[in-house]
């Protein structure tokens, strides 16, 4: 029997269980649901290995600074064994809800919130964001598109190429980093006054300004298989797209939460930009990833 090797260039991380036990070693791992809920010493820049819905009942309230949310889109597909069916979009919602009820009360006053969709998914998710704002449980403040320029093209259909995020806050009183997330652009047509450059910068590279972020995203690779942060994840969000929320919603120090961790894109991101990080996925195999990439987060903190 032949056995596929990957090439050298193949960074893909895909290791197994049994190859990976080390690092799910690194994992609070609880067998059953707790006896007690979880301090936040317990849970503080570690790797949680449980179902999500069994798990956010015992987490420390108002521990969050940040949650970023990236849960499986309403679409049948197999996450290393687990597989989700799709729903009715009712049934879709309901789901929504009830996971964004069980978070909420995790996040502090002043906490954000993103959640990712694809575009059928994004309109439940507006939808369930709706119905909370009229609760007064938050506040709705943008919707994000960015480009994944990634996937099959469609015959008989307009390729998708576009995913949303979804961003909210619990109050009025909440971070934003603009300076953080400014984008640099060239300057075509400069304008100058008594010869000098007028809102931008001149180089010997040409001139540029700095402008405040759009809520559309096209400067975002997504991970590929010759890149160091790629995994055999199906739906693996790029360290650059989480670094843009992470910067522009947190400060160093705080605490940035994902209970869909997949393979570990929020917290390792976190980690590199100097926050701390915790992170609920079920899979084992998903957690091991996860713990691999937070090592080599201790030696490499470069982002796209």
């Amino acid at each position: 029997m032949n056995i596929r090797k990957k090439s050298p260039l193949n960074k893909t991380i895909d290791i197994t269980v049994d190859e990976g036990k080390q690092y799910l070693a690194c994992c609070l791992c609880p067998v059953k649901r707790p006896d007690v809920s979880f301090t936040v010493s317990d849970i503080l820049d570690r790797t949680i290995c449980a179902e999500t819905f069994g798990i956010l009942p015992y987490m420390p309230r108002a521990f969050a600074d940040l949650a970023i949310v990236d849960p499986p889109y309403n679409l049948s597909k197999d996450y290393a064994g687990s597989r989700f069916s799709r729903r009715s979009n009712e049934e879709y919602c309901e789901y929504t809800g009830s996971w964004l009820d069980a978070l909420l009360p995790l996040l502090k006053p002043d906490a954000s919130l993103y959640i990712c969709c694809d575009w059928r998914s994004s309109i439940a998710a507006g939808s369930v964001l709706e119905q909370f704002e009229q609760q007064k449980k938050l506040i709705i403040r943008n919707r994000i598109t960015w480009e994944r320029e990634k996937g099959r093209g469609a015959a008989r259909n307009w390729k998708n190429a576009l995913e949303d995020i979804w961003f909210a806050t619990l109050s009025g009183d909440y971070t934003f980093n603009l300076e953080a997330v400014k984008i640099r652009r060239r300057v075509v047509a400069p304008y100058r006054e008594n010869g000098r450059p007028k809102g931008w910068k001149e180089t010997g590279e040409g001139g540029y300004r700095d402008t405040c972020p759009p809520n559309f995203w096209d400067d975002i690779s997504v991970p590929y298989w010759s890149m160091k942060e790629n995994t055999a994840h199906p739906a693996q969000k790029p360290e650059k797209l989480l670094a843009k929320l992470i910067l522009a919603s947190s400060e160093p120090g705080d605490v940035v939460f994902d209970p869909f961790l997949g393979s570990g894109s929020t917290s390792v991101t976190a980690k590199k930009l100097g926050r701390h990080w915790c992170g609920i996925e079920q899979n084992s195999r998903y957690c091991i990833w996860t713990e691999k990439r937070l090592e080599s987060a201790d030696t490499d903190k470069t982002i796209q």
